[in-house]
């Protein structure tokens, strides 16, 4: 795989789409504080946010039940209590969806660069639709994004290369023209499927896995290294 300084260039995309949590953003502290309100609701021990990170990137619901199963001792828990976990865990997290959430180091300045630069950069992330706007407002960020999508803005979701597919259709490029960057094995797996480029970011919570494992075209260790690439 090869290393930032050989000249690894993707200077002629177009397109650059960006995962979420653990790429753009550290928002296990806001995730953690409402699975635990969720788990406190059924007289479960809190988990820690250690316990908490190697669940984070398949989606909302998986979130909850990978949390509940843990606090339980894995015990399998059922769909009835699956489905209120959910949604005590939804309004926990509506009610301080971006309260400790914060942009990783470099990340602010980067977009800025890409912008100027001319890239079209959209977000395609496994969390909830409901929550990407309010964080991108709290956080500042919204100016830079001509688009996004969550786990349910489609019936497929990461690692299916169909949002990478319909983020390209929309913003009037080709495969070929776009590169995915992300921290988890869904986003590398996601542009494996599609046939597109991937950058890897290591600092993200990739189920306690390491991101070069899963082989995306290259790994950066800050989100500021991309500036080196475009």
């Amino acid at each position: 795989m090869p290393k930032i300084n050989e000249m690894v260039s993707f200077k002629d995309n177009e397109l650059i789409i960006f995962d979420f949590d653990g790429t753009l953003i550290n928002s296990i502290p806001d995730l953690s504080l409402a699975i635990n309100k969720m788990l406190v609701h059924y007289n479960l021990l809190p988990l820690t946010v250690e316990q908490i990170s190697p669940f984070i990137g398949n989606g909302a619901k998986l979130l909850v039940k990978r949390s509940l199963e843990c606090a339980m001792q894995d015990k399998e828990v059922a769909i009835e209590i699956l489905d209120e976990a959910f949604d005590i865990y939804f309004s926990a997290y509506q009610a301080a969806t971006c309260v400790e959430t914060y942009t990783y180091p470099g990340v602010v300045e980067t977009l800025e660069y890409l912008q100027e630069k001319g890239y079209k950069m959209v977000i395609c992330t496994n969390k909830p639709f409901a929550f990407i706007e309010p964080i991108l407002d709290k956080l500042e960020i919204k100016q830079f994004f001509n688009s996004w999508i969550g786990e349910d803005s489609l019936s497929e979701k990461k690692p299916s290369a169909a949002p990478l597919f319909h983020l390209a259709n929309k913003m009037k490029t080709t495969i070929d023209k776009c590169i995915m960057v992300g921290d988890s094995k869904n986003d590398i797996l996601a542009a494996q499927n599609s046939g597109m480029e991937s950058i890897g970011v290591s600092y993200g919570y990739n189920y306690n896995e390491n991101i070069a494992d899963y082989k995306p075209t290259i790994v950066v260790d800050s989100f500021s290294n991309l500036q080196e690439l475009f």
